[in-house]
């Protein structure tokens, strides 16, 4: 929807564990930038914290995200700050290579 819209850059803030954010966090955002074909900008929460008496360790890592998948930008687990720079031409290059937008298919109802 937000692609559609004429979104470029999608900002997605965050919070994965340790665990989850080690197997799941930059390939979930790959995929996100890659269906989306905007640039995925991801903040990430990173140290720890107690939640209901527990203690929980977060991941970390924010990043920034290419429309072709690929991480251009990647902070490391501790606080810090990350910077990459957007081309909204190459959003449009995807665009026009891979038209996802003009793919939708209705589905009919009942």
């Amino acid at each position: 929807a937000l692609m559609e819209k004429g979104a470029e850059i999608i900002a997605v803030p965050a919070a994965f564990t340790m665990q989850t954010g080690k197997d799941h966090w930059e390939v979930l955002l790959r995929a996100r930038a890659i269906e989306t074909e905007t640039y995925v900008c991801a903040a990430a929460q990173t140290g720890s914290f107690t939640v209901n008496n527990e203690r929980r360790e977060t991941y970390g890592h924010s990043l920034v995200a290419d429309p072709w998948g690929h991480v251009v930008a990647m902070a490391s687990d501790g606080v810090g700050l990350t910077s990459a720079r957007i081309d909204p031409a190459m959003v449009e290059k995807v665009r026009q290579m891979i038209p996802v937008a003009s793919h939708k298919v209705k589905i009919a109802r009942g």
